[in-house]
């Protein structure tokens, strides 16, 4: 996430995110009047009408879903239900087919695949496609010049010789000094969203998660090799039916407070007390403790209200230094989830001294209750302090002298400098300077590096990772102005207009239309340049090699029996399903990564003809409707962005240009203009629920994998403010 919806890379390749999930709590308002005119629809021609303007938004919304979405909830909650692990893949892959067939959503790309110049040595931070661990940034190697394409070549060459072996981080300190290059013990970075919480277990937010996640340990945390090694806690034990862990943790581990003065010792009961707070709380990460993650026994109880007494939950402190997790049933990503928010510590005594409280009496709203509110009032038991924070500037974190392990750290300080994406140069300058020490380099900063002799000697191409960000379309949009401020970022539409685009986006094949007609290379070539287009370019939501088969899986695909061997990747089912549905998305290209195959790298959506013909199938069923569409009579779609930026500009026009070139300008997309990032995010990435979104299509989120399973992805669309990007789709 994280978990986590994330917003879109800024120019300097930076990731904001939302960690996953949906909240349990109802939403404060229960019954949205929309701007358009009431109306009486039949959704396909013969059906009864359905009176969609006497349905209270919870009914609207559920309506909604299983219009769109039905297909695939049917498909993904008999997936969940196997046991075995290979099955329920291949069957999730499936599910997944419907989500995509849908055009609900559209993926746009992953986060790197871009040029980048850089003085970290490449894999010396955590190396993992999901959770946190990689913004840990401790164990970073990090030098006082830009290191060279060739010797980059050479350590990721060397890091897969190595990778599992434990020696890859002292073999490139060597390899570095040998190369004559200067190891430093600080790291600066560029940030663009202050954290709205230093509580970790209050948020789903990528960019409170990313900041927080430097001040404190996991019980086990990934490496820079991608293994998992002991961090508080030294060893764990799982009982013969796979539902009862029990971690025994180190010794001698400190709390601080923001100066460094010791607190107490970290124990098992600071474990308890974390999980205990984060159901409380419900940030939208509890449920990962829940059904919707790892399934501790009674903690989705405890979160309903059904259970009150926490000790019926199922996490124990045994003893001071005995911690004891038990599940309701086997969890077979149990252990990738260890590091992650979800599993981190809270110091009892010191929330309590904060004005925390538990249960029923847990009030963040109270006068006396500080907790998190900043830096000075949360508890560390990791590598770093935040000696500084000013909003909108930099965010400073030093070594804590108190650490259990901080005679091996590489990094003393880190140093986040704030950088909003609206001088495009910037982040490459400050790189060449010094000020920071990452930069991807967009399409304008590739020509300045290579007029400035740095491109062709430092620039090399960035891996991806597995983010997906994802454009979306509002099904059911309600908000016309953003909910925190109604005088900003405020529709064009007229209410008949805004009548007619629900109509025309409540149409499957006038989504698909949409999904099929974005240029998405062009989309994509205004933050990467021409030649890395297709770089980034991913073709569904869970990336497609993700996870693969280890045995051999025979599924049922439209009624015929088809056999996936050992060794199948996760993309290539979802193929399988979107051929036998005969629709043309591309999410499996055997030819793609050298002959490797993947589903990134080339474009699978793109298809102006297929794009034409959904239109007029869409166009035939809206008239049914009373709904015209033509050149005369187009649809209009809003898409909110940065005017002030011209990489999200160009990224904007390409999409509109795009749409509108496709669908022979019956669909006209109208570019909302927000005047600064804090208005974009409040269009649908900070919203809390689908009444919010202020938008058609949003091209400003994306979702980062918590642990290593598709249904970190997957459980984010599911229903009744479970799955926290359906706030995406107007609806829960």
């Amino acid at each position: 996430m994280l978990k986590r919806m994330t917003g879109l890379m800024l120019v300097m390749a930076l990731c904001l995110g939302l960690s996953s999930c949906g909240t349990a709590s109802e939403p404060q308002q229960t019954t949205v009047q929309t701007a358009a005119p009431e109306t009486t629809v039949a959704e396909t021609a013969g059906e009864p009408a359905v009176d969609k303007s006497a349905m209270d938004y919870e009914t609207l919304s559920a309506y909604v879903y299983e219009q769109a979405l039905g297909e695939f909830y049917e498909a993904y909650e008999a997936a969940k239900q196997v046991q075995d692990v290979p099955q329920r893949y291949a069957q999730m892959a499936v599910a997944e087919a419907k989500i995509l067939e849908s055009g609900v959503l559209m993926p746009t790309n992953s986060a790197g695949g871009g040029y980048a110049i850089t003085r970290v040595a490449p894999y010396t931070v955590g190396n993992v496609l999901w959770g946190t661990d990689y913004e840990r940034y401790h164990q970073a190697l990090v030098c006082t010049d830009l290191i060279t394409l060739e010797d980059y070549a050479a350590m990721k060459a060397k890091w897969g010789e190595l990778r599992g072996t434990g020696t890859y981080e002292s073999w490139a300190k060597s390899y570095l000094e040998e190369k004559g290059y200067t190891l430093k013990s600080d790291y600066n970075l560029i940030y663009s969203s202050d954290p709205t919480t230093w509580d970790v277990f209050a948020t789903y937010l990528a960019s409170d998660s990313s900041a927080i996640v430097n001040t404190y340990d996991g019980l086990y945390e990934y490496d820079g090799e991608g293994y998992i090694q002991p961090a508080l806690a030294t060893s764990y034990e799982v009982s013969d039916d796979g539902c009862v862990y029990t971690f025994h943790l180190r010794q001698g581990a400190k709390w601080t407070d923001f100066q460094g003065r010791e607190l107490a010792d970290v124990t098992a009961d600071d474990f308890v007390a974390g999980m205990q707070h984060l159901l409380d709380a419900q940030g939208g990460m509890e449920y990962l403790a829940g059904s919707g993650g790892c399934g501790i026994v009674n903690a989705d109880a405890y979160i309903a209200g059904e259970v009150t007494d926490f000790s019926e939950v199922g996490v124990t402190a045994v003893d001071d230094y005995t911690l004891q997790y038990t599940l309701e049933a086997p969890c077979s990503f149990f252990d990738t989830m260890l590091g992650y928010s979800v599993f981190a510590p809270l110091c009892r005594s010191f929330y309590e001294a904060q004005g925390g409280k538990f249960g029923a009496e847990y009030d963040p709203s109270a006068e006396s209750y500080t907790y998190g509110l900043d830096p000075s009032t949360i508890a560390y038991c990791g590598p770093y302090l935040v000696s500084s924070a000013t909003d909108n500037y930099s965010i400073v974190f030093t070594a804590n002298e108190s650490y259990w392990n901080k005679d091996n750290i590489n990094i003393k300080k880190i140093v986040w400098l704030y950088n909003d994406g609206s001088d495009v140069t910037q982040s490459y300058r400050d790189a060449i300077n010094g000020t920071n020490d990452v930069a991807t380099l967009n399409s304008s900063t590739v020509e300045t590096a290579k007029s400035d002799g740095i491109f062709d000697k430092y620039a090399y191409i960035s891996r991806t990772d597995a983010t997906s960000y994802v454009a979306y379309l509002n099904l059911n949009r309600t908000a016309f102005a953003n909910s925190n401020d109604e005088t900003k970022v405020v529709s064009p539409q007229t209410k008949e207009d805004a009548a007619r685009t629900n109509e025309a986006v409540s149409n499957v094949h006038f989504r698909r239309a949409i999904a099929f007609s974005v240029d998405r290379g062009a989309y994509n070539a205004q933050n990467v340049g021409d030649s890395l287009k297709l770089t980034s370019l991913r073709n569904s939501y869970t990336p497609a090699n993700f996870v693969t088969l280890d045995a051999d899986v025979t599924l049922s695909i439209n009624g015929t029996d088809v056999t996936f061997p050992a060794g199948t990747y996760y993309g290539e089912v979802m193929q399988a399903q979107l051929d036998a549905d005969n629709v043309p998305i591309l999410v499996w290209n055997p030819e793609a990564d050298n002959g490797n195959g993947s589903g990134d790298g080339y474009d699978g959506w793109y298809n102006p003809e297929a794009a034409a013909a959904e239109l007029e199938i869409a166009i035939a069923e809206l008239a049914e409707k009373g709904v015209t569409v033509d050149a005369q009579n187009p649809i209009y779609l809003d898409m909110p962005y940065v005017s002030s930026s011209e990489i999200y500009g160009g990224r904007a026009n390409a999409y509109k240009q795009s749409v509108e070139n496709a669908l022979g300008g019956k669909v006209i997309v109208n570019l909302v203009n927000c005047s600064d990032l804090s208005e974009w995010y409040y269009c649908g990435y900070y919203t809390a629920y689908g009444y919010e979104s202020n938008f058609d299509v949003y091209d400003l989120t994306g979702w980062i994998p918590d642990y290593g399973d598709p249904c970190s992805y997957l459980d984010t669309m599911l229903p009744d403010y479970a799955g926290y990007q359906t706030k995406c789709l107007g609806i829960y």
